[in-house]
């Protein structure tokens, strides 16, 4: 008798282990960046490292500011400027008199905006965890966008920096007033080290007609170059051992209560 339940309770066991292991098969694969959305501040809108903070990035000194979406042309955010005119950083869009709409990015709500004229200090973010001869896909979407109340055609591109690899965006030619649609971009590099500094570096012409580069959406993955680019699945994350954990737990309770009287 108890030989037979024993032997119910491990078919059941390999059922939930072999349903682990296919949940563990389709895994994603795992972002090594943290708050790549930019979602996570200490106090909302503002200029980076110094009215507010963005958790996991620094940009100390830099004139780069993080946006919630639907504020950029309309509450704007605080610079160390506003002391003098009392008068918020905005962007150009359809709330104050733009040429046309600042638009939403695939990854949707906070995105920063950095000046690449003035105060140019990259926006960066410590990333460990790399393995030495993996290929890994940077990705992140940009836009180019000119700050409200300054008039003329601008430039916008992001330099951005990982493992000694330096890559760089397309110029955008901005008009007066205007902003561009987002743009997705995707990079790919062989690790050297464990550990590298991610850092974006906003490039724009020219100095007094402030051009800003938008940036959102940043991942970092391991992907599988020699087939066909497709990440590998990861292990199981904590949350599939709570599952396993929980599952055992209820087949123990199980087990216990059938050899009750």
């Amino acid at each position: 008798m108890k030989n037979a339940m024993l032997g119910k309770v491990l078919q059941s066991f390999t059922a939930v282990a072999a349903l682990l292991l296919v949940a563990a098969a389709h895994a994603g694969p795992v972002n090594l960046v943290q708050n790549g959305g930019f979602e996570l501040t200490s106090n909302g809108n503002g200029q980076v490292d110094f009215n507010t903070s963005v958790s996991g990035w620094s940009a100390p000194g830099g004139y780069n500011f993080v946006f919630a979406s639907g504020t950029a042309d309309t509450t704007g955010a605080v610079s160390w400027f506003v002391g003098q005119n009392d008068v918020p950083l905005k962007l150009w869009g359809a709330n104050n008199g733009g040429a046309n709409a600042l638009a939403s990015s695939a990854n949707g709500g906070n995105f920063i905006a950095a000046d690449g004229a003035y105060g140019v200090v990259a926006i960066q973010q410590a990333i460990s965890d790399l393995e030495i001869g993996t290929t890994y896909m940077l990705r992140f979407e940009w836009a180019a966008a000119q700050q409200w109340g300054f008039f003329g055609e601008t430039s916008e591109k992001w330099s951005v920096s990982i493992d000694g690899n330096t890559f760089e965006t397309a110029t955008y030619n901005n008009q007066s007033q205007a902003s561009s649609g987002w743009m997705q971009e995707a990079f790919t590099f062989t690790a050297k080290s464990s550990g590298s500094l991610l850092s974006f570096l906003a490039a724009g012409t020219p100095e007094g007609h402030p051009p800003f580069s938008l940036l959102d959406g940043v991942s970092l993955f391991a992907i599988d170059t020699p087939d066909n680019g497709t990440p590998p699945a990861e292990v199981p994350e904590p949350a599939s051992l709570l599952v396993m954990l929980t599952g055992l737990g209820l087949l123990a309770l199980a087990l216990r209560r059938r050899r009750q009287p």
